[in-house]
């Protein structure tokens, strides 16, 4: 077989003989003289990194099979004769940084430096050339067939362990495309990819992202989705699909839905999602059928108690009436509701302002309208700005109760910097405040929402209720990360914020151990997690959501994976005494949802 060089200077030749009249970038490189004459796959090489990373090269000649002409712009160019080695891309994209002057089908050769790019820490990086000087030999050319993305070619372990000498980082392992699919979908960086019909695993949103699985059998939910079952379990089969440009006309599709016939493109990594096919041709929207859930009304005996986040609630939002109906129809006007991401009157406006009166008298008042209860409410206005969140939003927890099925117990003292305690009085718990915070100055809690404590009673039986919006998981590297095991720094203070929880639960149990506990919310972590088992303790507490069958576990949909985030965590006195639990889903899976997650609903009788 011929070397990379003849091939190299045969695919010269050709290209030279076809050149009547050349349009060139007008773009100068600085030493040009010592640049290199590579091949597309010679660039690309065996690792995650190019072993021309920094390097001016030269007349690096290929077909152009794509350009993209809003956003980072560029096109991709691909060499028609690859070499036998599976781990080096025959594709890369040339960034141009305005619109470039290259079709598709154009016979090229680009003189420039090669670029690692890498947007966000942590991240693996696209491969590519900047500051171009581009000749067009010829037009018209055939396109190198794309190359197809099936099941069987996906392998089902998702990435190697890094080089511990290198910080366990993998972009300077060679590439083994068979055995991992990081690997596999890494070898193809910048080549045209083509994948048949497939099943949406995250529904379109307004920046024209989807998700599809090219394998219809990994961990598919009762809906339609990919369940994220462990840490160790992230996929495979997951592929983003956007449009090569922003004019293209983009599919409406929701979990379950299917992409028919073929989606085809140049195969990008981005910093939001990792790699992507950037579509020139997408599959035409074939609907799957699913509806918003609704759970089962609450008999008379029973306490309902439900978990929502309502995405920064303030005054000014448009979706009081839908969350109001959510509440009313599809959760069958729970006895509590935890509302998370409750805003303060005016927003994100940062003028001081904490009080939510306003956001939560137009939220009750919608529930009415849409033929609910008159629900009360009970919350504690932060510190402003020492809550996290959105700036200037100072979201808190509220609790949201219908009178008429459970009372409050209200009990002076609470406030945004005081503890609540527990006491024994009569020979049962009893909060030193309700409402009341639970350990406000530990520095867990620093910049994060401080968990709100009551008491409520039902039918003459005291519940004690801990409602949580712990931190979230910004700063955590991406699955695709070039960190492998993928680092999850957040956990540091999620972790010290379960324990500052179940310390005060416990605490609870030591003035009567067989208090009925709730602690719910938006936990910001999966069932499986450490915060998980550290909020459960040794029998503590015990996670609701891990009473449904596995492929119904999950309240979130993030980059095609169904994930839990959301859960309602039970006393040993109401696991023991039985309970229904149901993650009720109306937002995750859908298109036009109006809030990243879907309520839970819990029902026992205490």
């Amino acid at each position: 077989m011929p070397s990379k060089s003849t091939h190299r200077r045969t695919r010269l030749a050709a290209l030279a003989v076809a050149t009547a009249s050349c349009a060139t970038y007008a773009v100068a490189l600085t030493g040009t003289a010592h640049a290199a004459t590579v091949a597309v796959h010679d660039i690309q090489g065996t690792t995650r990194i190019s072993p021309y990373k920094g390097q001016a090269v030269t007349d690096v000649a290929g077909i152009v099979t794509a350009v993209r002409t809003t956003g980072s712009k560029g096109f991709w160019i691909q060499d028609p004769n690859p070499d036998d080695d599976p781990a080096t891309s025959e594709g890369v994209f040339v960034y141009t940084g305005s619109a470039p002057k290259v079709a598709v089908g154009d016979a090229v050769t680009v003189s420039g430096t090669v670029t690692e790019y890498v947007v966000s820490t942590g991240n693996q990086s696209l491969t590519e050339i900047s500051k171009p000087t581009v000749t067009v030999v010829s037009s018209g050319n055939a396109l190198p067939a794309a190359t197809a993305i099936t099941a069987k070619s996906v392998p089902d372990a998702y990435a190697p362990a890094g080089d511990s000498a290198a910080g366990n980082s993998i972009n300077g392992l060679t590439l083994d495309p068979s055995a991992y699919a990081l690997d596999y979908y890494e070898s193809l960086e910048g080549m045209s990819v083509a994948i048949g019909s497939s099943r949406v695993v995250t529904a379109s949103n307004a920046y024209d992202e989807l998700w599809v699985t090219v394998k219809p059998h990994e961990n598919r939910t009762a809906r339609g989705g990919s369940l994220y079952r462990s840490y160790d379990d992230q996929n495979t089969g997951r592929l983003q699909v956007m449009p090569l440009n922003s004019a293209q006309e983009f599919p409406t599709v929701d979990v379950g839905d299917r992409l028919t016939g073929t989606t085809e493109g140049p195969l990008d990594f981005n910093s939001y999602g990792g790699y992507t096919i950037s579509a020139a041709t997408i599959g035409a929207a074939e609907p799957g059928g699913i509806e918003r859930e609704t759970t089962k009304k609450q008999s008379s005996r029973e306490l309902a108690v439900a978990t929502y986040n309502v995405e920064n609630l303030d005054p000014s939002d448009g979706t009081f009436a839908a969350h109001a109906s959510a509440i009313v129809n599809n959760l069958q006007a729970p006895d509590i509701v935890s509302l998370e991401e409750i805003q303060d009157n005016n927003g994100a406006k940062d003028d001081g302002t904490v009080a939510a009166d306003r956001t939560m008298g137009k939220l009750i008042d919608a529930i009415v309208a849409a033929g609910g209860p008159r629900y009360d409410w009970r919350s504690i206005d932060p510190v402003n700005d020492k809550d996290g969140g959105e700036p200037g939003g100072n979201i808190r927890q509220v609790f949201l109760f219908n009178p008429e099925r459970v009372s409050f117990t209200d009990r002076a003292g609470g406030d945004a910097t005081t503890a609540v305690r527990v006491t024994r009085v009569g020979g049962a718990a009893q909060l030193t405040a309700s409402p009341g915070r639970v350990d406000p100055a530990n520095t867990a809690w620093d910049a994060s929402r401080k968990p709100l404590a009551g008491e409520f009673v039902f039918r003459g039986k005291t519940v004690f209720v801990i409602a949580n919006h712990l931190n979230s998981k910004g700063g955590d590297y991406a699955l695709t990360s070039q960190f492998q095991p993928v680092p999850r720094s957040s956990e540091t203070q999620r972790h010290a914020q379960a324990t500052a929880v179940n310390t005060f639960v416990k605490s609870i149990y030591a003035a009567q151990k067989n208090a009925d506990v709730i602690a719910l919310g938006d936990i910001n972590d999966f069932e499986f997690s450490d915060t998980a088992k550290i909020l459960e303790g040794d029998g503590d507490l015990y996670s609701g959501i891990k009473s449904l069958p596995k492929k119904e576990r999950y309240t979130y949909d993030y980059q095609g994976n169904s994930q839990v985030l959301d859960q309602i965590l039970v006393s040993p006195s109401i696991r023991k005494g039985g309970f229904d639990y149901d993650s009720v889903h109306i937002n995750s899976e859908f298109h036009d949802q109006i809030s990243d997650h879907d309520p839970q609903v819990l029902r026992f009788r205490p």
